[in-house]
């Protein structure tokens, strides 16, 4: 097969542009510390790759956000928790059962009386604790103060209701509101709009479900900062009725062991979110690790690469030179 001149110099010149566009493109991967592409146009499918996973990763960067978010009010939480378990505690073990003693008199007893309602005003402030201007306890309605009490003491409000009508509390679905929050667990719809529940976390926690509401079969209280103003009103009382004290007591204990267990239900949702925040953050690791394989290239790789191109398109060079070099001076000698 003849092969012309002109032949020969245009597949030349092809060759030579394509060994440049390499060496250009191996220089460009190690100016910019070993990254693949610079343009959508150089690579397309690692590009729609990497837009991919960046999508996910921003995506599961807020689902970070959001946990450490929850975990932080919920830190309030289980702090102003504990604060009012340490004050019933108190109440429960000390001035209780010592306003019992029967060596008190009508000073002592008011002395009681006035530290219950001391520590009924703290429980109070502890349940209207807030996280970044919300109130913790008030349920869905964190904008509002959740709890406000009687000036004597003897009445308790919710959202405006009293802590012992529990009919209207329920009615108001005041005990079972819901918060609930994103955290990549795959959020999914009811077909009435309302949310799934295991698809979601549920950050609210209605202060009356701290310290109980409505009353029992007695028609006692179950509230705990109502029951220590009526065991501070027992104690005022001119004549000092130790049995209806005692019953005051007893469903106080009581409330107080519900707030134990509260408080264990706390630490427990406190350790899934501790357990979600790892789960997350490996996926962090996972997805910077997968996005560096789509767009990078290793630099050792990078540097050898360019070498090879370089070494390439100067041997390309040295071949053009033997080729051009001829002129039609030289086929006439």
């Amino acid at each position: 097969m003849r092969v012309t001149t002109k032949a020969l110099i245009r597949n030349y010149q092809s060759s030579l542009n394509q060994s440049a566009v390499n060496t250009e493109s191996a220089r460009s991967q190690v100016l910019t510390n070993g990254r693949r592409y610079s343009s959508v146009a150089q690579d397309p499918d690692s590009a729609s790759r990497a837009s991919q996973l960046y999508r996910k990763y921003l995506k599961n960067s807020d689902y970070i956000s959001m946990v450490k978010d929850v975990q932080s009010r919920q830190d309030s939480q289980e702090s102003a928790i504990m604060q009012i378990s340490s004050m019933a505690a108190t109440v429960s073990k000390e001035y209780s059962l010592e306003a019992l003693n029967g060596t008190n008199g009508a000073a002592e007893r008011s002395t009681y009386a006035t530290s219950l309602r001391e520590y009924q005003q703290s429980m109070v402030l502890s349940l209207n604790a807030t996280y970044e201007d919300e109130f913790i306890f008030a349920g869905a309605d964190g904008a509002n103060v959740p709890f406000t009490l009687s000036d004597d003491g003897m009445t308790l409000f919710y959202r405006g209701i009293d802590v012992n009508d529990e009919a209207s509390l329920k009615e108001a679905g005041y005990d079972s509101e819901k918060i609930y929050v994103d955290m990549g667990f795959g959020l999914a719809i009811n077909s009435d709009n309302s949310v799934v529940a295991s698809s979601a976390f549920n950050a609210s926690m209605p202060g009356i479900n701290v310290t109980g509401f409505g009353v029992n079969e007695d028609g006692v209280s179950k509230n705990l900062v109502v029951l220590a103003g009526q065991m501070a009103q027992k104690l005022e009382a001119d004549s000092f009725d130790s049995g209806a004290f005692k019953t005051l007591i007893k469903q106080f204990d009581k409330g107080l062991d519900d707030l134990v267990n509260r408080e264990a239900q706390l630490g427990t949702r406190t350790n899934f979110l501790e357990s979600t925040l790892t789960r997350l953050e490996d996926n962090e690791v996972q997805l910077v690790e997968q996005i560096d394989k789509v767009e990078n290239v290793d630099l050792t790789e990078a540097i050898t690469n360019y070498s090879w191109a370089q070494y390439a398109y100067d041997a390309a060079l040295r071949v053009g030179n033997s080729i051009l070099s001829l002129s039609f001076i030289d086929f006439m000698k």
